[in-house]
């Protein structure tokens, strides 16, 4: 998904905001990390992460980078979205939003629903503890990946 640089923007300060209230210090590795995790609607994982910011900071180890992650998730400025391939996928798109995750190629996609963001927690887990924060997961596969099964489909035939 293609941000646009307004909202890699807003994501940017959103995480600047957070990282002074929480009194990190603003590294210059932490902000490239950072502005790439804002400027990539797909959800990365810290590898990805790492490979694209490592081409401009060739010293960055990946333990920052993992480390980075770590403080922003715990500060709330990431959310972990997905466990795909035993990868954990991030989302630095704080607003109040849910995920649509294809079983195939594991692309995450944002998509925003009043009708879930009403939703109300089932009187059996109240017991358990107090709920915050409800992440809707859709999972299914994805226009692309269906195109090229029907795709793929229509040539087994023809053989």
């Amino acid at each position: 998904m293609k941000l646009s640089e307004e909202e890699k923007q807003r994501r940017l300060r959103s995480f600047i905001r957070a990282a002074r209230q929480a009194g990190i210090k603003l590294t210059h590795q932490r902000l490239e990390i950072f502005r790439e995790i804002a400027g990539d609607g797909r959800h990365p994982d810290v590898e990805s992460i790492y490979k694209r910011v490592k081409k401009r900071i060739p010293p960055l180890s990946i333990d920052t980078v993992y480390r980075t992650f770590s403080v922003l998730e715990r500060e709330k400025v990431l959310a972990k979205v997905s466990v795909f391939c035993n990868r954990a996928r991030f989302d630095s798109n704080m607003e109040p939003h849910h995920h649509f995750v294809c079983r195939r190629c594991g692309a995450v996609r944002d998509f925003f629903s009043h009708e879930l963001d009403r939703f109300h927690v089932p009187e059996e887990v109240k017991p358990w503890g107090d709920v915050d924060t409800v992440y809707v997961e859709l999972r299914g596969t994805c226009a692309e990946c269906a195109g090229k099964a029907s795709a793929e489909k229509t040539e087994d035939r023809r053989k």
